[in-house]
Formats: structure tokens, sequence, C-alpha cells
């Protein structure tokens, strides 16, 4: 296995460091020193540590933009866009779980250029939302009683919770936690012709002969 580069070094010691003890406790001195680096290979990959948040920031924002996008262009009916919508922002958490809880723990501490850009990719995400939405009112695929912008705003609150319980190795599988959030919002958003499109169906869960244990703190 090849030897991660120094700046994919600075990047993993600094999600550690974040999440644990926060931005504003954390200095570069520990970050070289605890990745193993130096300052001068911190300054080469970083400007700053502020440059170094903006980085941990934008690697998930605009991995769910480009998957979002990805979605929109590779399917051809509202339902179906959000679907692979939906799966790939959950599947996001798992891949960037540490990011997303720096985000919401440090988001505050970004510089007011950083902050600007990382704002833009998220309006960018939430009009793809809003535009996949209406399109679905529009077309009849999705309930016109639902306000475009609640039943957005639902979803990304629903999705972006799940950085807060989820576990590797829990109960449920990323994927199974995905396929199960596409099916609550699809049941929740689509019109009763659209829920019975044969099309359509194959996104519903089928029941499953699970153990009903009772929840404990490691059932996620």
């Amino acid at each position: 296995m090849a030897e991660k580069s120094i700046r994919d070094r600075i990047i993993e010691t600094s999600l550690r460091l974040f999440e644990a003890h926060g931005y504003h406790r954390v200095t570069v001195d520990q970050i070289v020193k605890e990745s193993a680096t130096s300052k001068g290979g911190f300054y080469h990959n970083f400007k700053s540590k502020d440059e170094l948040l903006y980085t941990i920031h934008d690697h998930f924002i605009s991995y769910v933009l480009e998957k979002g996008q990805e979605a929109y262009e590779l399917w051809n009916t509202p339902t179906e866009r959000l679907h692979a919508i939906i799966k790939s922002f959950v599947m996001m958490i798992d891949l960037y779980k540490s990011e997303v809880t720096v985000f919401y723990q440090e988001s505050s501490y970004l510089a007011p250029e950083y902050y600007r850009e990382i704002e833009m990719k998220r309006d960018r995400y939430k009009e793809l939302m809003f535009q996949v939405i209406q399109e679905g009112m529009e077309c009849g695929e999705f309930r016109k009683e639902l306000p475009v912008p609640i039943i957005s705003m639902a979803i990304f609150g629903m999705v972006n919770w799940i950085y807060k319980w989820y576990q590797k190795n829990g109960r449920y599988t990323i994927e199974e936690i995905a396929n199960i959030y596409a099916d609550i919002i699809l049941h929740s958003a689509l019109t009763t012709e659209a829920k019975n499109n044969p099309i359509f169906q194959r996104f519903f869960l089928q029941e499953i002969d699970r153990d009903l244990a009772p929840l404990t703190k490691d059932f996620f």
C-alpha cells in the first residue's frame, strides 16, 4: 500500500484533533507533531489553519454536490432523482463522518472568505433539491400540498443528524440506513398514483424478518 502523502496525514490528524479538542484548542505545532510531518510541510500544503479547516469542510460538501448533480443527469424522473440523491447524501456520512462532525462543531470559526465558498456550494445543493421536488410536483409524482422548502429542509435535517448516532459497526449498514431513509421520504412525498407505479415500487423496502431486540446504546 502506498504511503499516505503529507497532505493526507495532516488532514487525518487534524480531523482527529479538531473532533476531540475543538479547532481553537489545537495548534499547528500539535498537528505537525502528531502527523509526523514538519511546519514546512504544513505550510507547503496549507496557507494557514483556516485553510485546513476550509479543506475539511469542502471535502464532503463537494462530494454531495457532485453526487447530486450526477443523479440529476443520470435519471429521468424526479422520483428516481430524489431516490439517488437521498442515498448518496446518506452514504456520505459513512465516508465523511469526521468531516461532518467537525463542520457542525467548528464551522462558525471559518474565515469569512472560506465560509462564503462553502455557503455557495451548500446553496447550490439546496437549489438542486428544491428543483427536484418542484419538478416532481409539476409532473404529478410528488404531493403538491407539501411546501417545497419545508420538505427539502426536512430531508436535510433528517440526513444531517445521522452523524450524531451512526456507527460503522452498528446493527445497520450505511446502505441499509440509506434505503430506509429513501423509503421513509418517498412514502411521505409521493402521490398515491406514483406509489403504485411499478417503476418506483422497487425503491420501497420489502418486509424483513428482524430480531426485535430492545434498543441499547450500541444499537446503531
